[in-house]
């Protein structure tokens, strides 16, 4: 009897550690990128509808995440900024004061 609350115990721990491995990847739904030397770090990502988007500025001056007509995203220098991707943001974007710099993102279905 011992032995069968010993397994209980030790599946039921497996179980929690599972369940906490899970939501910790569910949690871990933001792609990052950088932005250094006036560049996006990757410059193309990939992200699914719902996914967030951080943008991390190491420049010591603002930039933007710019779709013309869609949405901007202001992000000062040394701080970042977040944006959540929707279905429809499969996008190329710009820096709107360095419209040299470009990204693309590509939303998966």
């Amino acid at each position: 009897m011992a032995m069968l609350l010993d397994r209980r115990c030790f599946l039921a721990l497996g179980s929690a550690v599972l369940a906490g491995s899970r939501l910790a990847r569910a949690e871990a739904g933001t792609v990052h990128v950088a932005i250094e030397k006036l560049v996006f770090i990757p410059a193309e990502i990939e992200v699914k509808a719902g996914q967030t988007i951080e943008w991390t500025n190491r420049d010591p001056f603002a930039h933007t995440a710019t779709v013309k007509g869609r949405w901007e995203v202001m992000i000062p220098p040394g701080k970042t900024a977040t944006k959540v991707a929707e279905q429809s943001d499969s996008v190329e974007y710009y820096c709107r004061f360095h419209p040299n710099m470009k990204g693309r993102i590509t939303v998966l279905s």
